[in-house]
C-alpha cells in the first residue's frame, strides 16, 4: 500500500451504496466539498475519520485502506479454498477460509498461492500404518528452510512447524487427508503433486 486512501475506492463504494456525496458527508460530519476533493484525490480525508468513513461505507478499515473491497464467495465453507498468507516480518501464518483482508506487522498480506513442485522443491511421501510420513530434501539452514508442512483434509487442516537446522519431515494421519502443501521461506508455497 503506498497510499493513503484512495478518491477511487470511496467514490465506488459511496455509488455502490447509491449515496450522494451529501449523504455521506452528512454521516462523516463534513462537508460535501471534503468528499468531493477526495474522491478527485485533491486531499484526504484525516486519520480522525478513517473509522467513520470505513462505517458509513459498509468496509473495515482495512479494506478502506487497501483500495478493494472483499467478498467472500466462500458460502459453504470448503476447505479446498482455504487461503494462506505469511508474514514476510515475522514469519506468522494466518489461514483463512475464503477471502479476506489480513494484515500483519503493519503491511497487508496476500493469499500464497501454491505452485506445483519442481526440481529443487518436491517431497517424498510414505504410507506407514495409519499415516502418511512425509520428507523433503531440502536446505534447512538459517537463511533458506521449509518453515511448514500442512495436511489440508475435508474437515480441517494440520500444520508441522518446522525449524532452521531441523529436518524437513512431519507425519499425518491418512484418514481424510486431501492434499499435502510446504512453504519454503524463499520460494513460497509448494502442493505435492
Amino acid at each position: 500500500m503506498n497510499q493513503y486512501v484512495t478518491g477511487t475506492m470511496i467514490k465506488r463504494l459511496r455509488e455502490s451504496k447509491k449515496m450522494t456525496q451529501q449523504q455521506l458527508a452528512e454521516k462523516i460530519c463534513v462537508s460535501d466539498k471534503a468528499i468531493s476533493k477526495w474522491e478527485t484525490g485533491r486531499g484526504y480525508p484525516d486519520i480522525s475519520l478513517i473509522e467513520p468513513l470505513a462505517k458509513a461505507l459498509g468496509v473495515s478499515v482495512i479494506e478502506l485502506f487497501s483500495g478493494e473491497g472483499v467478498v467472500n464467495t466462500n458460502r459453504s465453507f470448503k476447505m479446498q479454498r482455504m487461503k494462506f498468507h505469511v508474514c514476510p516480518i515475522c514469519g506468522n501464518l494466518i489461514q483463512s477460509t475464503g477471502e479476506a483482508v489480513v494484515s500483519c506487522c503493519g503491511i497487508v498480506l496476500p493469499a500464497l498461492e501454491a505452485e506445483h513442485e519442481d526440481d529443487d522443491h518436491h517431497l517424498h511421501i510414505e504410507q506407514v500404518e495409519d499415516e502418511y510420513y512425509v520428507m523433503i530434501p531440502h536446505e534447512m539452514s538459517k537463511t533458506h528452510y521449509i518453515s511448514f508442512i500442512l495436511a489440508l483434509k475435508d474437515d480441517g487442516c494440520e500444520i508441522k512447524k518446522l525449524y532452521p537446522e531441523g529436518s524437513a519431515e512431519a507425519r499425518f494421519r491418512i484418514a481424510r487427508t486431501k492434499s499435502i502443501m510446504y512453504y519454503c521461506n524463499q520460494h513460497g508455497l509448494f502442493k505435492a503433486k
